[in-house]
C-alpha cells in the first residue's frame, strides 16, 4: 500500500494505492475507492536480498583475457557488437573504423590502432563482449 498527497489547483488529494493487478489498480482518493485502468501493465518489482559479509573473503572472479598476440584490437569497455566494417584479409589504416560497439546506450566506433591486414575477426554482430576482449587481430 502506497499513499501520496497531491495538490491540484489548490485542492489537496490523498491518494492511496491499495493493489495493482496487470492493468487494474485499486485506489482511494480522499477515502473514495476507485478502480483505475492503466494503459500498460506495471513493471514487476525485483527485490534484491543482500547477505551479510562473511569472515572469509572469496577472491573476485575476473574474466581471463586470452590475447592472441600483440596484434589484437581489444574492446575498451563492455558492450554489444552492432556492426563489423571489415572482413578477413582486408587492409586497414590506423584510425579506420573497424567495429561499432554499443555501450551504455551509445554507439562507439572502434578504430584500427595500426596499419595492417585483418588476420582474424573474433566477434560477430550481436555478440556481448567484456572490457579487454579481443575483437580482431591485425597483422
Amino acid at each position: 500500500m502506497k499513499s501520496f498527497k497531491y495538490t491540484i489547483n489548490g485542492n489537496v488529494y490523498k491518494v492511496v494505492i491499495n493493489r495493482i493487478e496487470d492493468t487494474i489498480a485499486d485506489v482511494e482518493v480522499n477515502g473514495t475507492p476507485y478502480k483505475v485502468e492503466m494503459n500498460k501493465p506495471t513493471k514487476k518489482q525485483v527485490v534484491t536480498i543482500k547477505r551479510p559479509a562473511q569472515a572469509a573473503v572469496a577472491p573476485i572472479a575476473r574474466p581471463q583475457q586470452t590475447s592472441s598476440g600483440p596484434g589484437a584490437l581489444r574492446s575498451p569497455l563492455p558492450g554489444v557488437i552492432l556492426d563489423i566494417s571489415c572482413k578477413v584479409g582486408d587492409p586497414v589504416k590506423r584510425g579506420q573504423k573497424i567495429i561499432v560497439l554499443e555501450a551504455m546506450k551509445m554507439e562507439n566506433a572502434i578504430n584500427a590502432d595500426r596499419d595492417g591486414v585483418i588476420k582474424e575477426i573474433k566477434v560477430n554482430k550481436g555478440d556481448s563482449v567484456l572490457e579487454g576482449a579481443d575483437l580482431v587481430i591485425i597483422e
